[in-house]
């Protein structure tokens, strides 16, 4: 089978989005991680049953040699490309952005694994030293359990607004069930790394006052959240995010 023909929606790493017909095409890498790609469509199965909008997991298949995950195609902008077209509605767009990730957290999926679960594998195996690590360890474990569902990747690029003006939620490679207050510190440190602090902040005073959660909270969060990303071994991301790490009292 060619992929040739197929458009594609975006190039990730190991990864390709195609647009075929009806349906997309998720095509990872050969060398890809089988468990990872079938934990990401069960995933997606369980998120689908919850009722939140999400596009519908139709197969997972082999092609040429490497797996690939079939989900229904969603017609529609993304948020994030919406917020670039008409800036001046920037605070209404995250209005409903903060709207979407609250009904997120109103759902349970108990068979999804634990963030605290999740985030205790990844400072293990970060980088920082075993003082530092101790600490996040240490951090992590006085957060309070909940288990809602959290995106784990909730940015305004994986909404997908229709013509008809419905949403719907894609990529859930990376959801947990946990406390909602690391995904909304998960969320912030996105914004960031994308050198939108502006938005960031913005969307932190939203967050809070649409949640009744305490800014600090949030906040006690981001240097365990920004250790688990620097597992991803992004070098431009590094010095950015040791900061943060290296913060023990973040204000």
């Amino acid at each position: 089978m060619s992929f040739e023909n197929y458009e594609i929606l975006a190039e990730r790493s190991k990864k390709v989005i195609y647009k075929d017909g009806d349906s997309v095409l998720k095509v990872f890498d050969s060398d890809y991680s089988k468990a990872d790609i079938l934990n990401e469509a069960l995933n997606l199965a369980r998120i689908e049953e919850t009722g939140l909008k999400v596009p519908k997991l139709l197969e997972v298949s082999k092609i040429d040699g490497k797996w690939a995950i079939r989900t229904e195609y969603i017609a529609g902008k993304t948020l994030a490309r919406l917020m670039e077209e008409d800036p001046d509605r920037l605070d209404e767009y995250l209005d409903r952005f903060v709207t979407i990730q609250k009904e997120i957290f109103s759902k349970e999926a108990p068979l999804l694994n634990k963030i605290k679960d999740k985030f205790n594998r990844k400072i293990s195996e970060s980088r920082f030293d075993a003082t530092t690590r101790y600490e996040l360890h240490t951090r992590l474990d006085s957060m309070k359990n909940h288990k809602k569902i959290c995106h784990g990747d909730f940015t305004p690029s994986n909404i997908i607004i229709t013509p008809g003006d419905d949403c719907y939620i894609i990529d859930w490679s990376h959801v947990t069930q946990g406390n909602a207050a690391a995904d909304a510190a998960r969320s912030y440190m996105l914004f960031c790394l994308r050198g939108k602090d502006e938005v960031a902040e913005r969307y932190l005073e939203l967050f809070c006052r649409k949640t009744d959660t305490a800014k600090q909270y949030v906040q006690q969060w981001m240097p365990i959240v920004a250790c688990t990303q620097s597992v991803k071994g992004k070098e431009s991301e590094q010095a950015f995010l040791e900061r943060w790490v290296n913060v023990v009292d973040y204000e």
